[in-house]
């Protein structure tokens, strides 16, 4: 089985884990997602019930017109108290929590929210139900927080150090898992691959101002 791990498009607010729609930028993504993998023989596609995953899935799957099923266990980690504050509200308020999580020496929760190990705890039987579906091509898309806890955990990594797989993933980029015959486990064959918005800056995270 082959996963295509999606972050999902840019969203239109900058809140914490706010649950917003896409913004044009958004779906400009979206749309270059579903050419990009449109050749893949996509079977089917998960994503969480957020609405920026539900209308990247959409909106992507108008190049694959494949099934389209929502899993809540697919949704964003919990930022906990952090929800729904701006950056600097964060910083702010929970400076030493942000140092002692920079310090990766345990697997953290956010404040009132989750950890990595959390979330790999509700993700799990979602993959292993997949798994079992028979689908060759598969294509997930949820959420930052979820891909690199989930790769940290299929790399056999300490989950405190989740946060070494990318500071942040661009919006709408690839993480590709190829299971391995026999097994539940996945080897990981790209992460964090957004080639197909490399030609329109503006749709970078870095133009995200």
């Amino acid at each position: 089985m082959r996963v295509y791990l999606i972050r999902h498009g840019r969203q239109s607010s900058k809140l914490c884990n706010v649950d917003v729609e896409l913004s044009e930028a958004g779906y400009s993504q979206s749309a270059l997602l579903g050419q990009r993998l449109a050749g893949a023989g996509i079977q089917v596609v998960y994503s969480s019930e957020l609405k920026r995953a539900v209308q990247t899935a959409q909106a992507a799957n108008y190049y694959w017109r494949v099934n389209h099923y929502l899993y809540p266990e697919l949704r964003e980690i919990s930022f906990g108290e952090m929800e729904g504050l701006s950056d600097q509200e964060i910083d702010l308020r929970f400076s030493d929590v942000k140092k002692n999580m920079a310090k990766m020496e345990y697997d953290l929760a956010y404040p009132g929210g989750e950890s990595a190990g959390d979330v790999v705890r509700r993700v799990i039987p979602v993959f292993r139900e997949i798994m079992e579906t028979g689908y060759e091509r598969v294509a997930i898309v949820t959420h930052g927080g979820v891909i690199r806890s989930m790769v940290a955990y299929y790399l056999n990594m300490d989950l405190a150090k989740w946060r070494l797989l990318g500071s942040s993933l661009e919006n709408c980029s690839i993480t590709e898992l190829v299971s391995r015959p026999g097994t539940q486990e996945f080897t990981l064959e790209r992460f964090n691959d957004y080639a197909h918005l490399q030609a329109y800056p503006q749709l970078l995270r870095s133009a995200w101002v």
